[in-house]
Order: C-alpha cells, then sequence, then structure tokens
C-alpha cells in the first residue's frame, strides 16, 4: 500500500471521531475497506472487528489497533478537521488504524502463511476498557491467540523511530472520586464548623507524603490530585470539598500500597477533622509488560540508528489485559518533528503527526512476519 492510501485513511478516519463503544461510522468505514480486501469480519465488543487471514496452521498471531477518539475540541486548523464538535483523534488512533489497514491489505496478498494473522480492531481502549471486553468475549480462544503486537504514535521521540521498552513499559491506573462532608458555619463562627476544606488541604498534603515517605526511592508511583471543587461563598466554611485524581505505579504491589495509604490518611482525616470522607477507588488497566523474548527478537532486527531504548513511562494502556493472556510487544512510534511543529503532546487539541510515519509501522508489522518465520 503507498503512502498516499495511507494517508487518504488517515485523514478520513480523522474527520469522524467517535467516544468509547460507540464508534458507529469508525466501524462502517473499517468493515467497508477490510471487505474490500477480501475479509470476512466479526464484530466484538458491541463495535469492535476482527478479521483474520487463515494460515496452515490453526494458531494465530494477533495485530491491534485502537479506534476510540477523545472529548477534546480539535484546534489545528488542518483541512481534515474533526466534523464531530467536541470529539478529536488526540491521541493517533486514527493513524494506528490507517497502520493496520496497511498491514492487512499487505496480507490479504500473501499465501502459504505458517500460522493465522489476525487483525483486531478494539474500541474503548481510552476507557472503560475494550481489551478486557474482548478477552472475555473468548476472541483468544477462538482464534488460538499465542502472541500480540501493537504500535502507538508517540510525539515524545523523533519522527520515524521506533521506541522499545524491555518489561514494564507502562503502568497500572486507577481514578478515585473523593468526598469530604463536614459541618458549615458561618465563617465569623468557625468554631460551629467542621470545615470540609480544611480537611481537605490536610488530605493532599498527606496523600504526597505517601510517595515520599511509603514508598521505597527505587520504585515508582504516582498520586496525582486533578480537580478539587468545595464550598459555598466566601463568609461560609465550607460543608463538602469534592477531589478527583489518578494513582499509578509499575507493579501490584505498590498500587496496592498507594490504596493502603490513603484508605488509613482517609480515616484519619476523619478522626481528626470530624468529618467523613468518602472514597471511590477504581481500578483500571494493568501495567503493560512486555516479553523479554519479543523484545530482543525485534530489538536486534533494527539497526541501532532505527530505535531508541525508552525507560518505563506513567501512561497506562489496555492493551495490558492482551499480555496477561498471550506474550506480547508495545512499541512506540516518533512522531516528533519540530521543523514541522509536531511537537505537541498525546491528548492535545493540538496533538498531529506527518502521515509519512505510517509507513514505518506497516514494515513493524511486515517485519514481525519474518522474524516468527509466518511469511
Amino acid at each position: 500500500m503507498n503512502d498516499n492510501k495511507l494517508k487518504q485513511y488517515r485523514q478520513e478516519l480523522h474527520q469522524i471521531p467517535e467516544l468509547a463503544f460507540d464508534l458507529f461510522l469508525t466501524h462502517a468505514y473499517i468493515k467497508r475497506e477490510l471487505e474490500l480486501m477480501g475479509y470476512a469480519i466479526e464484530v466484538v465488543a458491541k463495535t469492535g472487528i476482527i478479521a483474520q487471514k487463515k494460515g496452515l496452521s490453526s494458531e494465530s498471531i494477533a495485530f491491534r489497533s485502537d479506534m476510540d477518539a477523545l472529548p477534546v475540541d480539535e484546534k489545528t486548523q488542518v483541512s481534515f478537521t474533526s466534523k464531530h464538535p467536541h470529539k478529536m483523534h488526540a491521541c493517533g488512533h486514527d493513524g494506528h488504524m490507517t497502520m493496520l489497514l496497511g498491514f492487512a491489505e499487505y496480507v490479504s496478498k500473501l499465501k502459504n502463511l505458517q500460522k493465522t494473522v489476525v487483525f483486531i480492531f478494539q474500541p474503548a481502549e481510552e476507557g472503560p476498557g475494550g481489551a478486557k471486553v474482548i478477552i472475555e468475549e473468548g476472541i483468544f480462544e477462538k482464534y488460538h491467540i499465542s502472541q500480540i503486537f501493537g504500535i502507538h504514535l508517540f510525539p515524545g521521540l523523533e519522527e520515524g523511530l521506533y521506541g522499545l521498552v524491555d518489561g514494564p513499559m507502562l503502568a497500572q491506573n486507577g481514578e478515585f472520586n473523593l468526598s469530604i462532608k463536614g459541618k458549615s458555619a458561618h465563617a465569623a463562627q468557625p468554631h460551629l464548623s467542621n470545615d470540609a476544606i480544611l480537611a481537605a488541604s490536610s488530605l493532599v498534603g498527606l496523600y504526597h507524603t505517601i510517595i515520599s515517605r511509603s514508598i521505597n526511592p527505587l520504585d515508582s508511583a504516582v498520586i496525582t490530585i486533578g480537580t478539587i471543587h468545595g464550598g459555598e461563598a466566601r463568609n461560609i466554611v465550607a460543608n463538602e470539598v469534592k477531589i478527583s485524581g489518578t494513582i499509578r505505579a509499575f507493579t501490584s504491589d505498590i498500587y496496592a500500597l498507594l490504596k493502603k495509604r490513603m484508605r488509613a490518611i482517609d480515616q484519619g482525616i476523619e478522626m481528626a477533622c470530624e468529618v467523613k470522607v468518602e472514597n471511590d477507588i477504581m481500578d483500571y488497566y494493568p501495567p503493560v509488560i512486555n516479553d523479554h523474548q519479543l523484545f530482543e527478537m525485534v530489538k536486534s532486527s533494527f539497526a541501532q540508528n532505527e530505535y531508541k531504548l525508552l525507560s518505563p513511562m506513567m501512561f497506562a494502556e489496555d492493551f495490558a489485559f492482551y499480555q496477561k493472556k498471550v506474550p506480547g510487544l508495545f512499541v512506540m512510534l516518533g512522531t516528533k518533528n519540530e521543523s514541522k511543529n509536531y511537537i505537541h503532546p498525546l491528548h492535545s487539541c493540538y496533538f498531529n503527526f506527518d502521515e509519512i510515519v505510517l509507513s514505518k509501522g506497516v514494515e513493524l508489522y511486515k517485519k514481525v512476519l519474518k522474524l516468527m518465520k509466518i511469511v
């Protein structure tokens, strides 16, 4: 598939961003293109798609692309900007779908594959986790999937470079919604109140001591308070404060310790400030942990100037659910190009990239087929 076709795919998909599992236009687009290539498709996870090219063995190797966009107002001012208000492909999933379509077109023309090749177009990576739904629907057992590969565009890496990580790559993550309920009073009579803002201030400070005092400095973890809202007026002691945030770690033990210390602090604040603390901690994705053998296989196939070894990052990705089922490798593909102003981070309303980089993703997938001795 030539670069012009990849560019067309990306720009057309970029104009129809949709959220979570409600990807009806995106689903129809991918379905049409795969069927034109000769594939029969299976619908999974409401709007996801599975296609396969059968090989001599029933054992299969899978390649995954996410499909969903973000609730972001696009400000790139490109000619192919989003046609859906308040929705944008700000995380590169339009590019991910394009690379997998380009690869599917290549595979459609191959004969005598040693193993079956499965293409997974997955909804709801941004939440609440379409990968988990696909696994629960039995897709890995049905198609006898033994390994899985995925690529993510990454503006933190120079355009065209592959970013590789051996072992833990992306973090386990959770989110929390917290309510501190006190007792309001006039500001002139604070002794009659139980100040929710004062309690919240203490709680936020203590949460941040978890990282500095409860976690081994050689381990990594994150607690971030993203929002805080409380109070009714400047002369009223606050009755309630609501807080939300995220927690992240690379191991389940550290993640569990974060939650344990948060619960202990919640209880301490309740006692010290005579307030009620309600904290709903929601566990989301496990850590992305790349298989060592797959990492070494791909790394050894590159020239030294083609890749960069990356440090683990605190982003989260539901590709991790697949890796709990079978060995997998997740690779970053750089999009950073300062001369073209492609410097904005993932999830930015300005995020953009040059479609020329997408052929590098297709080439990596083709390389994997050779390395796995499927062609």
